[in-house]
């Protein structure tokens, strides 16, 4: 009967520690832990956990969130989970088990979670719908070079290699290359009309 911590953060910018101190205080003797987005439900770590759970253990997260981010997908997997006599502890939520209030309580609590995350994608593509409406959108990240700049690193090509141009400008071979086949496509198209 062993008590397993699962800690995860979305991004590699984000800080673990807080999570895995939680589970520690609260009794995880085995923590796994990643740093891997929630939308994706292959996590390596994660599907590893699943693997060594047995019956009579207890798989304990700080929050809703670290487990699923819907409804359905973080249902079904409790449901799993406790059909398996596994016992499902949320620390903002409680321990999860077979009974009827537990049942309740992990439904809408699930049901929320994928609320707050279609929220978070509906102000998102809102956010971006308004600024697309700008005509100086761009979407991505800003170039870090000028036009002028990567025109005369193009120009530098006729004389060395890409690796030699990237050394000397410090514009990745990658956006080279890119640009390089776009210029083509683009002279070719001119002669094509």
């Amino acid at each position: 009967m062993t008590v397993y911590g699962y800690a995860r953060v979305s991004t590699e910018g984000q800080d673990l520690e807080a999570q895995i101190q939680m589970l520690e205080q609260n009794g995880a003797s085995i923590i796994y832990k990643e740093k891997f987005t929630g939308t994706k439900t292959d996590r390596p770590q994660f599907n590893e956990l699943l693997s060594v759970l047995k019956e009579g253990d207890t798989l304990m997260v700080t929050k809703l969130d670290r487990f699923a981010r819907s409804a359905s997908q973080g249902s079904e997997l409790v449901k799993e989970l406790i059909a398996e006599g596994v016992k499902v502890h949320i620390l903002n939520i409680g321990l999860l088990d077979n009974t009827p209030a537990s049942k309740l309580i992990k439904n809408i609590f699930f049901a929320f979670a994928e609320f707050e995350r279609d929220m978070i994608v509906e102000r998102t593509q809102e956010g971006k719908a308004i600024a697309k409406q700008n005509p100086d959108y761009r979407e991505g990240r800003k170039p870090t070079y000028t036009k002028a700049q990567l025109e005369h690193a193009l120009s530098m090509l006729s004389e060395h290699s890409y690796n030699q141009v990237s050394k000397k400008t410090g514009i990745s071979k990658s956006t080279l290359i890119r640009a390089m086949n776009k210029r083509k496509a683009q002279e070719v198209a001119q002669d094509n009309q």
